[in-house]
């Protein structure tokens, strides 16, 4: 259908980072913008294209494939794509096809450059979908404490530069810091001095490293920023600083440090996942995610990046398991379709993460097939997760269990069953099947049953109202009086759980949104933002909604990324006493949105809030 500049504008309003600019850049922007209005199946364009411009769908949807014709990504209403592209020489790095009747906005090159390059709020939104463009001024912003390895190996003054040499070796590392009794920093003692100082000039191995070290360092605190060591290392030639908090020796950023930070990217994960040639090498790829989440988090990431990122990098780790198993099994006797729910189906993986997944089978499929071949793919695929660092389901939630390894009319049974008779189960296990999403496989099995379950679902009024008791089930931790209400007993007491408590209300009900509106989105801040344009939500409500899930969500991530910083597992338990007052204040306000709208809903009142 042909569009109106009017109609275009408002579009662009409903949308980020289209948004925030001002009136007249919209006005002049809706006239600049092309409309490609293409039917089912339409090449977009293909790996290796110049790219017509930055892409919008404006209405239907899209399937980007990467160079191995893998499906990355199932986009929808006003998502963007072909920026990667652009942000390097223009020329396609994937290829996009509609997977049903699609309109377009293109945005041509020269307008989304010119836009990247005038107005913040779109260069700051499409970098982070572009790291490489952007990791250098996050090393220059990051702070010293993310950098720095902590405790670093240390010696005494009186030691003997044999064994400081030695210490060196066996650890790997190019210094060691020189501490007194009073573990106060008093010099450092580098690969440079052994060899320039000991081994050139002939001294005795036996010469106290006093005799050698740097005394009296140059250091800088935690609170320094990745441009304090930068210049501080140009200037004075060091490729050792030492952190000193307090007095005390906190850690150490080396030159070696600094190149790894700028080194971890997604992108460079999924790539050597993608050439591993079995689980064990792709764990010690996945291995890295912790530093990756960090590196995100501190470079300013929004939640909904970074947790994007990571669960791409389990998808790209499934696929390759599941090509390993083919390779090992031989070609599939009939089409399947690998599935992931739960935190990855909704691409919301964060630092802490076990598997939930399931096998679409084609009706053709035999049982000696399905307990066979299927199940051997199902047994190595999971297993090879699980070496990976994704854990088994602790409900057995996998393709391994028999149940959840079916063909499609079996699949078909379970929703009509549970939407029939929505008993407790049936709620359970329907608040976890609406989060699939495909990762790997003939997508074409899931298609029409997606859709169709949502329009039985939707229409079934019984259904809907057990759903919406299931989704309140996880309530705010706020206490009568609206305050904060930790955990009372046991290993995390006096903390707050930021899953259950926290982020899960949301997802909850953005899931009764979805339901509610026959929304196909199955990522949480999709399914609000969607819900706002459909009218499930009012403008105010899901403004609210939104800022709060943000909120919540950043205070998770920020939380599990100073556990890792620290050299702890992540966890999703915050004690509250760690947050300053101001802190505190704006999680209580987020909680009693998130209250305020799940009371809405639990009364009957629609879901305009």
């Amino acid at each position: 259908m042909p569009l109106k500049p009017d109609q275009i504008l408002r579009f662009l309003k409903s949308v980020h980072p289209y948004d925030v600019l001002p009136e007249t850049v919209l006005e002049q922007l809706s006239g600049q913008i092309d409309v490609w209005n293409l039917t089912a199946n339409s090449v977009v364009y293909d790996l290796g294209d110049t790219l017509r411009g930055l892409f919008l769908i404006y209405d239907g949807s899209v399937e980007v494939r990467d160079e191995n014709d893998e499906l990355i990504s199932q986009l929808g209403l006003r998502n963007s794509f072909g920026e990667r592209g652009l942000l390097l020489d223009g020329v396609a790095v994937t290829s996009a096809r509609t997977s049903e009747d699609t309109l377009l906005l293109v945005l041509p090159p020269a307008v989304f450059n010119g836009l990247m390059a005038t107005h913040p709020p779109v260069s700051k939104f499409f970098d982070r979908a572009h790291k490489k463009q952007t990791r250098g001024n996050e090393l220059a912003t990051t702070r010293a404490e993310t950098l720095m390895t902590k405790d670093p190996l240390t010696c005494r003054p009186s030691d003997s530069a044999r064994l400081a040499a030695r210490e060196m070796r066996d650890n790997r590392v190019s210094s060691l810091c020189v501490t007194d009794t009073g573990e106060t920093l008093v010099g450092i003692v580098t690969i440079r001095d052994l060899a320039g100082k000991v081994l050139a000039e002939g001294l005795d191995p036996e010469t106290p490293v006093r005799n050698i070290m740097t005394a009296n360092p140059v250091t800088l605190p935690k609170s320094a920023i990745g441009s304090d060591l930068l210049h501080l290392m140009m200037e004075r030639k060091i490729g050792h600083v030492p952190i000193v908090e307090g007095g005390r020796l906190a850690g150490i950023v080396t030159q070696t440090d600094l190149t790894t930070f700028q080194a971890i990217s997604s992108a460079e994960l999924v790539g050597e996942i993608s050439r591993c040639a079995n689980a064990e090498e792709i764990s010690s790829v996945t291995a890295r995610i912790p530093a990756l989440l960090v590196q995100l988090v501190a470079g300013g990431s929004r939640h909904e990046i970074v947790t994007r990122l990571i669960t791409d990098i389990a998808d790209t780790a499934t696929r390759r398991l599941l090509a390993l198993a083919e390779d090992e099994l031989g070609p599939p006797p009939v089409p399947y379709l690998w599935l992931a729910c739960g935190s990855q189906g909704r691409q919301e993986q964060t630092g802490v993460s076990d598997q939930d997944n399931c096998l679409f089978l084609s009706d053709d499929v035999s049982d000696d097939d399905r307990n066979g071949y299927f199940a051997d793919l199902a047994r190595l695929v999971s297993d090879g997760l699980n070496t990976c660092g994704y854990v088994y389901c602790p409900g057995d939630m996998m393709a391994t269990n028999p149940r959840w390894c079916q063909p499609v009319r079996v699949w078909k049974s379970y929703y009509e069953g549970w939407i029939a008779k929505p008993d407790p189960e049936a709620q359970m296990l329907s608040s976890v099947m609406f989060d699939l999403r495909p990762i790997g496989g003939d997508a074409s099995l899931f298609e029409d049953l997606q859709e169709t379950t949502l329009k039985v679902a939707s229409e079934n009024s019984i259904f809907v109202a057990h759903m919406i008791s299931n989704s309140l089930k996880h309530m705010p931790p706020l206490n009568l009086l609206r305050g904060l209400a930790t955990i009372r007993s046991g290993e995390h007491k006096n903390a707050l759980d930021l899953k259950l408590n926290g982020v899960v209300p949301i997802v909850d009900l953005a899931r009764i949104y979805a339901l509610r509106g026959q929304i196909g989105a199955v990522n949480t801040r999709a399914r609000l933002e969607e819900a706002r344009q459909t009218g499930q939500l009012s403008q105010s409500g899901a403004g609210d909604l939104l800022d709060a899930y943000d909120l919540i969500a950043e205070t998770r991530l920020e939380h599990q990324s100073n556990l890792i910083k620290q050299g702890q597992a992540p966890d999703n338990f915050l004690q509250p006493s760690s947050l300053s007052d101001f802190e505190r204040s704006h999680l209580r306000d987020a909680f009693v949105v998130v209250k305020t709208m799940q009371s809405a809903v639990g009364h009957g009142r629609g879901m305009l809030s």
